[in-house]
């Protein structure tokens, strides 16, 4: 008896798998990611001759809120036109009745893959200031994503910091209760049913609870990637900065009212830290704010005490 090497067995499985692209102008080529629902196929836009990614939705859930989802997933994001959002070219049903839609093929690296290539702490401050741009233009736009952690956010070749996997979005103020129920339901069968949207670790209380989430649960979901980049530093977590710990603490408040009310809030604070000024998360005593003064100020400190020095220098000399 003959037998096949796991490499084998997964070439031939994703063989059988390769979706109906007849009638269409892509050519499935491999197959990036597969979920509970459907999968993310890299593929040959024949017209353009360039590589685009295919998010495939499973021939069993064509009909009923799923499909719709999916189509209403690649509508919200064709209305999201930012750097940090992946660009959708095509939507549509294959031969099959799969619902799918054609977005920009990302190379790059998962933020858990980056993280390393850090060095600094402002390096990785930076970072999060480049991220929460997409998720505060989104808001402008009321779209929530609700779904932000490390496995959702993906570093370019170029440096560029990308929101993914929009499939849990919604419209501010729309209501999600059915939709989230039929999602969780139609999951239940290939991952163990939470009852809830979101990751656990990374979704706010409210979310975690069933309710409805607004702004301040992907504020929730942004302060815990903070923790997540902060805490695979060098320094562990508990010996950053107190302010920087402040800010964390401020954004997963485990009430919303306690939490930063918009994005720009957050990222005004970490601003504000950068460039040593005071933030609304941390009062500082005296030391701190005198240390920050002089951290902030350093080089005309320098300049001034060099200045009085050689005056006092001055003096003495020509009292000789």
């Amino acid at each position: 008896m003959m037998w096949l090497s796991d490499q084998v067995v997964d070439r031939l499985r994703a063989t059988i798998e390769l979706p109906d692209l007849s009638g269409t102008r892509y050519r499935a080529l491999r197959l990036i990611a597969r979920g509970g629902m459907g999968a993310v196929w890299l593929a040959e836009d024949t017209t353009l001759n360039r590589k685009v990614a295919l998010k495939i939705l499973d021939p069993a859930y064509t009909q009923g809120t799923l499909a719709a989802r999916l189509l209403q997933e690649a509508e919200i994001l064709a209305n999201l036109e930012h750097p940090g959002i992946v660009p959708v070219h095509d939507a549509g049903t294959l031969a099959d009745g799969s619902v799918f839609y054609c977005m920009k093929f990302v190379q790059g690296h998962t933020l858990e893959q980056h993280i390393p290539n850090l060095r600094s702490l402002s390096e990785r401050l930076r970072l999060i200031q480049r991220l929460a741009e997409p998720v505060a233009y989104a808001h402008s736009k009321g779209v929530l994503h609700r779904d932000l952690k490390p496995e959702n956010i993906m570093i370019g070749p170029f440096g560029e910091v990308l929101v993914m996997d929009w499939g849990l979005a919604k419209r501010i103020g729309a209501p999600d209760a059915k939709q989230d129920e039929e999602l969780n339901a139609s999951v239940a069968r290939s991952v163990p049913a939470t009852g809830v949207v979101g990751t656990p670790g990374y979704m706010s209380p409210e979310q975690a609870q069933g309710a409805s989430a607004d702004e301040r649960s992907d504020i929730f979901s942004l302060g815990a990637v903070m923790v997540f980049v902060l805490a695979n530093s060098e320094r562990p977590f508990g010996s950053l900065h107190r302010p920087l710990q402040a800010i964390c603490t401020k954004a997963m408040a485990a009430d919303p009212a306690d939490r930063y009310q918009s994005v720009a809030d957050l990222t005004a604070d970490v601003d504000h830290f950068v460039e040593q000024l005071p933030i609304t998360a941390y009062k500082e005593n005296s030391y701190e704010r005198l240390q920050r003064f002089a951290i902030r100020h350093g080089a005309a400190i320098v300049l001034i005490c060099a200045y009085l020095l050689m005056r006092i220098l001055f003096i003495i000399f020509n009292r000789r």
